[in-house]
């Protein structure tokens, strides 16, 4: 699993920083998280394939979290895709993009599927046999969601050196990795546990965008192995967090501290602040493993 970074400061874009976008590798995915002003620069400068890109999750519908996403959509066309592409994130992203597409005539030649999301409850929006992704409802101005993806367990991996002693033909070990038993020419019936190791432990990440501090998402988050939460604010400034319906760095890290959280990345700082490092000391009076999101920042997981 590999976390990229491509901005993560709030409200307005700056010569240095961008507003909230990432992409989350997991299991041969390529998620989109949020696609604000200037992400398809950020995904051309970080050598982001754009073609890899099939799913794409908003959170909100405020601008430093999609305003980059027409343009993105437009770019696709340009460059010819014709894979489908799915975006998922509030009622009314459908229109506002759809609207744009047509005062600018510039239709995309490619399947481009909306998932309106509207549910104050959490819903299973995304599943494969690898992959499955939760909306984690949360608490902000407008109606937004985080999302919760998550790793399903995988197979079981081959222990190669007491399949050769058993001189097991290799047609069967696809079999061993699904779990079976295999039975030997003689007879015995060898154990998968004898065969086979467990499967890795499936990797989960949890993308808390903008909220103020809701601690009813810990049951869902519980023992997530990366917590990204926003954290707008520090301590001098926490008196703003309730009115604009952000967190400070300790909310956030009290979030992670109950959840049981692996890890903290803390994100979308106000650009009031001349250090994030501030953020990191002031969490780390809660929470020990505390990172810092940066534009271009990148977390293998």
């Amino acid at each position: 699993m590999r976390l990229q970074i491509l901005g993560c400061y709030a409200a307005t874009p700056r010569t240095l920083t961008n507003p909230t976008s990432q992409v989350l590798e997991i299991n041969n995915h390529l998620f989109l998280i949020d696609c604000g002003e200037g992400t398809q620069v950020q995904l051309r400068k970080h050598k982001i394939k754009f073609s890899k890109i099939k799913h794409i999750f908003i959170s909100h519908l405020h601008g430093d979290h999609f305003f980059g996403l027409p343009g993105l959509v437009s770019t696709f066309r340009l460059l010819g895709r014709e894979k489908e592409l799915h975006i998922y994130g509030p009622k009314g992203i459908k229109e506002a993009i759809t609207l744009l597409l047509k005062l600018g005539d510039s239709w995309t030649n490619y399947p481009l599927i909306f998932h309106e999301l509207e549910s104050k409850d959490s819903e299973l929006i995304f599943e494969d046999d690898k992959v499955s992704v939760e909306t984690i409802p949360l608490s902000h101005r407008v109606y937004t969601n985080g999302y919760l993806f998550k790793e399903k367990l995988g197979e079981r991996i081959l222990n190669i050196e007491v399949a050769k002693e058993y001189n097991i033909e290799t047609c069967y070990y696809q079999n061993i990795k699904n779990g079976r038993d295999i039975t030997l020419d003689d007879g015995r019936v060898i154990s998968n546990e004898e065969l086979s190791f467990d499967p890795k432990k499936p990797k989960s990440y949890a993308f808390c965008s903008d909220t103020a501090y809701k601690p009813d998402i810990v049951p869902q988050i519980k023992n997530v192995d990366v917590l990204y939460h926003e954290a707008t604010f520090l301590e001098t400034e926490a008196f703003l967090a309730p009115k604009t319906k952000h967190t400070t760095a300790k909310e956030a890290a009290s979030i992670a501290k109950d959840a049981n959280a692996g890890m903290l990345i803390l994100g979308h700082y106000s650009t009031r602040y001349k250090s994030i490092a501030l953020f990191k000391e002031e969490a780390q009076e809660i929470f020990a493993n505390v990172a810092l999101a940066d534009d271009g920042k990148e977390f293998h997981l």
